[in-house]
């Protein structure tokens, strides 16, 4: 990489992470709050209740979960809200014509989705102990795992954004695409809770759902265990990365929803 490039994706990287820095508040303090509700309700009151197979408890289980939906949600909202913000303002316009290759670009707005995903991440961690006791099965897993689903999704968020012709836009994928798809992900489930409540068609076809993979595989990081093969999850997380990346660098290149 030329000076020159590494100093555009630095430049780009270092202003998103300054704007939802500036908004901390708005940005960093909700899913905290919303996640210590979760690990109340869910993992106290009603986790109690329930007894899961394997040497882990019902809170241990939904913990990578709720860390890993935390991940996605922030991931996206914030590149699809910050490259739409740049379009409504009409300073994207600038990087377009700038000396700057189309994957610095894409590099510098996904980079920022990803550090707030991380400290995002991490805060969730932080929520967690106080209410078990953290051990990491596979750390490097987890890692790599948190990685790539924050990529992933920081992608699909900048692609929202290059399509969107109003905030309201911005909104709708996650609304009616995401958040069905991540509590049918299997973030407060197993495969084998699901045997007493649906036949064998409705579990091949929550099977089918790509967030089920990236949960168990995070899970898999951290407890060791999961109800699908973490390989499996790795290989539709490059796949799915390498595909939206295509597809996003096509866009922008081509300036769809930007250039009349």
């Amino acid at each position: 990489m030329s000076n020159r490039n590494l100093t555009a994706l630095s430049t780009i990287w270092i202003k998103e992470c300054t704007r939802f820095l500036r908004i901390w508040v708005q940005t960093l303090v909700p899913p905290a709050i919303t996640m210590s509700l979760y690990f109340v309700i869910f993992g106290k009151m009603i986790g109690s209740r329930i007894t899961l197979d394997g040497d882990f408890s019902y809170m241990e289980f939904i913990v990578p979960g709720l860390i890993m939906m935390a991940v996605i949600t922030n991931s996206y909202s914030n590149v699809s809200s910050s490259f739409f913000s740049a379009k409504f303002q009409r300073n994207v316009e600038e990087l377009l014509v700038a000396p700057v290759p189309t994957w610095v670009i894409i590099m510098g707005f996904v980079g920022g989705g990803v550090a707030r995903a991380a400290i995002i991440g991490v805060i969730v961690t932080l929520v967690s102990m106080l209410f078990i006791d953290i051990e990491i099965a596979h750390f490097g897993v987890l890692i790599v795992t948190l990685l790539l689903t924050s990529v992933l999704f920081a992608t699909a968020g900048l692609i929202n954004g290059i399509y969107a012709k109003s905030f309201d836009d911005i909104s709708i994928i996650p609304t009616f695409v995401l958040t069905p798809l991540t509590y049918l992900g299997g973030v407060f489930y197993s495969v084998s809770m699901l045997q007493a409540v649906f036949n064998e068609f409705w579990q091949n076809v929550i099977q089918l759902n790509p967030i089920f993979y990236m949960v168990n595989g995070f899970r898999y990081g951290f407890l060791g265990q999961a109800d699908v093969n973490y390989m499996t999850a790795l290989v539709i997380l490059l796949v799915s990365n390498v595909v939206l990346f295509a597809i996003a660098y096509r866009l922008l290149s081509k300036g769809t929803g930007i250039r009349a």
